[in-house]
């Protein structure tokens, strides 16, 4: 059976109570039975200095309630499950994992369920991605919060593949996930291009407290989800087959729920 491979580096959850999906979904949304909740999971991208990793994603599960027993509670959702490659969604570009209403109340973790089809591509060879035992039972997610009827709660995900991938002695490979949290409504969004668009360029935001990255895509678009409310510097980093330089551009304002769009950097 051919295995779909899709690409994403960043994991995209979003929580939703009541009310339809956000409108960059891609599928038919559609409002939760009254005084229900909506989880539903999505991914976008964040750099890795890798041909490909593919990550086998099993399952979505939601904690609800307070349990004194971490294993009960669960539920597992309607997922998506598949093979993921966790370097291709760009340009702001998200894909749906799980969907599902369920009833209102306290949730305290998410857990993401990896199969045994982990690989990684470094310099055309593929290697297994070995995945430990407690990743494949649910990479754990704290979320700790009491989902109300006709509230939205979106959460977001930064898979950071260059931390998360650990190079073994034997010259294998192992996955050990490296999450960054955040809350939309917490945090802002920043987009743009890059010119010219023929080579691939890394786009990073940082300040004092934060460092967020992405590749732009084939087209020269970046997003970069989850961007603390602040003040940013901005830079553009070009394949350095490109011969092209890295520009910066500072003093840019990022506010809480909100999209910062820079528009078009040029590379000289």
């Amino acid at each position: 059976m051919r295995k779909q491979f899709l690409n994403f580096k960043t994991l995209f959850l979003l929580v939703f109570t009541g009310l339809a999906l956000a409108s960059c979904s891609d599928d038919d949304d559609s409002a939760g039975a009254e005084g229900n909740a909506r989880i539903s999971v999505r991914m976008v991208d964040a750099p890795g200095d890798y041909d490909a990793v593919n990550i086998d994603v099993e399952a979505v599960r939601v904690q609800t309630g307070v349990e004194e027993d971490e294993n009960e509670g669960w539920v597992t959702l309607d997922t998506e499950a598949g093979i993921y490659n966790l370097l291709e969604l760009t340009g702001g570009v998200s894909q749906l994992l799980a969907d599902e209403e369920i009833a209102p109340g306290y949730a305290g973790q998410i857990r993401l369920v990896l199969g045994n089809d982990n690989t990684i591509v470094v310099n055309g060879e593929e290697f297994p991605l070995a995945t430990p035992s407690a990743q494949q039972s649910g990479l754990k997610l704290n979320i700790n919060e009491e989902l109300e009827p006709g509230e939205e709660y979106l959460y977001i995900l930064d898979f950071d593949v260059d931390e998360s991938i650990v190079t073994q002695g034997n010259g294998g490979y192992t996955l050990k996930p490296v999450i960054r949290l955040s809350v939309e409504d917490d945090a802002g969004k920043i987009v743009g291009k890059v010119h010219p668009s023929e080579f691939r360029s890394l786009v990073t935001a940082t300040n004092a407290s934060n460092r967020i990255s992405a590749y732009t895509n084939a087209s020269g678009e970046f997003a970069l989800y989850g961007v603390p409310e602040g003040t940013y510097q901005i830079k553009v980093e070009p394949d350095p087959i490109s011969g092209l330089d890295p520009i910066t551009r500072d003093n840019v304002e990022v506010d809480d729920d909100g999209t910062t769009d820079v528009e078009t950097l040029f590379l000289e």
